[in-house]
């Protein structure tokens, strides 16, 4: 969705209808995650992608027909034993689509969201899918207001509550409620967008592997923050644009610096003096994954002076180092590519096995 945000914000900025598909649950082997979309626009031009091709065509035909008629859709797409082909999806997954039309009447929020999400301003929508209340209504929520209507108050009141909570995670999913915002009851199906703020990366030591850590950091969505206290290094001329560099010692500049539960921590230094304290700021904070580089050796001494240091082994078991996955690396290019194989592969639960050494779906249930 924020690829294609800045042509919907055209779009609607010129007062032009378009139809909006949205991919609201997937099971198995499903092309594209929950939040993936798709537009079509004036003179048919089309946007994004919600199956990677497979059904596009006819998720194209469902958003004129939503704007023709004003109402939003719900469809499901997916394998068939007796009709593959027909159905669309021949990857073995199944993918559900909220169609809907957006004008400016329908949807008064949309440009004040795409704005936010443009400028890194958190916010979430919340749009009604299946039940009793109008499928299609949506809700803004940010931190600190609300905008637009599901239909109900108590519906508004529980979503809201939710949608802060997903937001804070930086998660998108489907939500089940009562018609008036009753708990662990399903009448009313409500999908979760939200739109946090990238995650942050977080670089340390200035050297040829950090470049290339910071390329596919940059790559793969993160906000990257290079940091060297050696101001010969630590040169922005070094690394890819829009990348952030920061002359400072480590660990103090860690020691000012937010973390979450999704933020990516790479020390790259190998120096002692360096990211020993770093890394003992760095165990005892937030963070999806620290990782150190260096030899074995540099490792085991490494691991001696965080011990020392008064780590204990909780703290400790958070390090993954020597840093990335086995792949035969050499280049920097190709330790990046090792490093980002292990941050995804924790991140979403795999082991690094090839696929061709495994059975059973690629996608389990609910990952």
């Amino acid at each position: 969705m924020r690829e294609i945000l800045p042509a919907l914000s055209a779009w609607y900025a010129a007062g032009s209808p378009f139809g909006l598909a949205t991919v609201v649950a997937v099971s198995r082997s499903a092309p594209r995650d929950p939040g993936a979309a798709m537009a079509v626009g004036p003179g048919d031009e089309v946007v994004g992608s919600v199956s990677g091709g497979c059904v596009e065509g006819a998720v194209f035909e469902l958003a004129q027909e939503v704007v023709a008629s004003g109402e939003a859709r719900l469809e499901t797409f997916g394998y068939s034993d007796e009709d593959a082909f027909a159905v669309g999806l021949t990857c073995g997954g199944e993918i559900t689509l909220l169609v809907r039309p957006v004008t400016a009447a329908l949807d008064p929020s949309f440009g004040e969201v795409a704005d936010s999400v443009a400028a890194g301003r958190p916010v979430t929508v919340a749009t009604v899918t299946d039940g009793p209340a109008p499928r299609g209504a949506t809700l803004a929520v940010w931190p600190d207001r609300v905008t637009g209507t599901l239909g109900a108050t108590g519906l508004e009141v529980a979503v809201t509550a939710d949608a802060r909570g997903e937001l804070a995670l930086g998660a998108t999913g489907l939500r089940h409620y009562g018609p008036h915002g009753e708990r662990r009851e399903d009448a009313v199906s409500v999908f979760l967008h939200s739109f946090a703020p990238p995650p942050r990366m977080l670089v340390f030591g200035a050297i040829d592997y950090a470049a290339a850590v910071a390329r596919i950091g940059d790559f793969l969505g993160y906000r990257v923050t290079v940091c060297d206290a050696r101001p010969v290094f630590a040169t922005p001329k070094r690394f890819p644009p829009g990348v952030e560099v920061v002359v400072d010692w480590p660990h103090r500049y860690l020691q000012r610096t937010d973390t979450d539960e999704r933020t990516v921590i790479c020390v790259l230094t190998h120096d002692p003096k360096f990211d020993v304290p770093l890394l003992q700021e760095a165990l005892r904070r937030p963070a999806a994954y620290i990782g150190a580089m260096g030899s074995r050796r540099t490792h085991d001494d490494r691991m001696k002076r965080l011990v020392d240091g008064g780590l204990t082994d909780h703290e400790l078991s958070r390090l993954r180092s020597p840093v990335g996955l086995d792949l035969g690396a050499r280049t920097p290019e190709e330790v990046a590519v090792s490093v980002a194989a292990e941050i995804v592969a924790l991140r979403w639960g795999g082991t690094g096995t090839p696929l061709t050494a495994t059975a059973g779906a690629i996608h389990p249930q609910g990952t």
